[in-house]
């Protein structure tokens, strides 16, 4: 993979600088204006904002899945926009596991097929039964989508991203197509995978509340950072006021 000279440090993520464009001329979109960042390893970072704000935009270009207009973005100590294709590729195979608001569970398979698919391709995989029991699925690893809840569907598909071993979680609306109890229940599971498997977090979402449970918390507007909170006191999703 293309490298630079950014030592790893203690970092997960830094950005520089980093711009994103959409179209040109007078039509153009700024969706991301300059962010410059940096997300500690192990943490849970919450990122808040409006429709539009470039919270999500961020999440894909740290993850792999687009790229910058202008910038530099680094995991530990490879520059992402140096990064061909197949290392973009690579890099999100071995090191990234992504959970969508709608689950994108295969309907003819298994909770423990679904999970296996990514087992097939990774690295380091674990084992699918552990996954499904970190997220308190081991009783129902053999039914389908349509015999499991919203909730449970979610943690499917967190089994399915921790599965690889990942060493960042991005998680885009986890919640948002669920209700509170459940939506809590979701969130235990996030918080879990924070704490036992050491991987960092990174959550999306416009339900302000969830910031309550994160270390660090991100503002978006605009295209731009607008504050950056540390949470001294971090709450159990169980205290989440939805």
């Amino acid at each position: 993979m293309a490298k630079d000279s950014e030592p790893a440090g203690q970092t997960t993520f830094v950005t520089r600088g980093l711009t994103k464009v959409y179209g040109e001329g007078p039509a153009a979109v700024h969706a991301l204006r300059g962010v410059d960042l940096e997300i500690p390893k192990g943490e849970i970072v919450v990122l808040l904002g409006p429709s539009g704000s470039g919270k999500s935009t961020l999440l894909n270009i740290i993850g792999g899945l687009d790229r910058a207009t202008e910038g530099d973005a680094f995991f530990e100590d490879q520059n992402l926009s140096q990064m061909s294709d197949r290392e973009l590729t690579l890099y999100r195979r071995d090191h990234v596991g992504f959970v969508f608001q709608f689950y994108n569970l295969m309907p003819s398979l298994t909770a423990r097929e679904n999970v296996e698919l990514v087992t097939e391709i990774a690295e380091d995989p674990m084992d699918v039964e552990k996954a499904l029991h970190l997220v308190g699925l081991g009783k129902r690893m053999d039914h389908f989508p349509a015999q499991m809840s919203g909730g449970e569907q979610q943690r499917v598909a967190i089994a399915r991203a921790i599965a690889k071993n990942p060493t960042v979680l991005f998680c885009d609306e986890p919640t948002g197509a669920l209700d509170s109890t459940t939506g809590r229940a979701v969130l235990h599971v996030i918080n879990d995978v924070n704490r036992e498997l050491g991987a960092t977090v990174m959550i999306v979402t416009h339900a302000a509340a969830t910031a309550q449970m994160a270390h660090r918390v991100i503002n978006f507007a605009d295209g731009a950072i607008r504050s950056v909170e540390v949470n001294d006191h971090r709450v159990s999703p169980d205290e989440i006021e939805w």
